[in-house]
């Protein structure tokens, strides 16, 4: 794995964690201030806002487990491309979604700047 690789693989572990919490500071520092991801729906949004919002505590479903199959990353110089399936438990039920990401580095810092979501 080249050096883009296992640092990407280590913030995408920090979303699936993120997810357990739910913790709401991890999307706010992953997320850059204007991430646009394309929901379900079809429809871009900018989505940082959102997304930290649904992450408090007590904001949506509680999820027990999250596993994440299929990862591919793809590195580009001070970029990358993530692609992925996860899916994830509250219990009761579970959902899995395919997921891509893309993370973009500046000022040494990874963030993710744009995204995708389908059932």
């Amino acid at each position: 794995m080249s050096t883009i690789e296992i640092e990407i693989a280590a913030l995408e572990d920090r979303l699936r964690v993120g997810e357990l919490g739910p913790d709401a500071d991890v999307f706010a520092e992953l997320l850059a201030d204007q991430a646009v991801l394309i929901g379900e729906d079809g429809e871009p949004f900018l989505a940082k806002a959102k997304v930290v919002e649904a992450h408090h505590p007590g904001k949506g479903p509680k999820f027990t487990r999250v596993e994440i199959a299929d990862l591919k990353i793809v590195p580009h110089d001070n970029a990358a491309v993530v692609t992925c399936k996860g899916t994830y438990y509250t219990g009761e039920t579970s959902m899995t979604l395919k997921f891509m990401r893309v993370w973009l580095k500046t000022d040494n810092r990874w963030q993710m700047i744009a995204g995708s979501v389908l059932r």
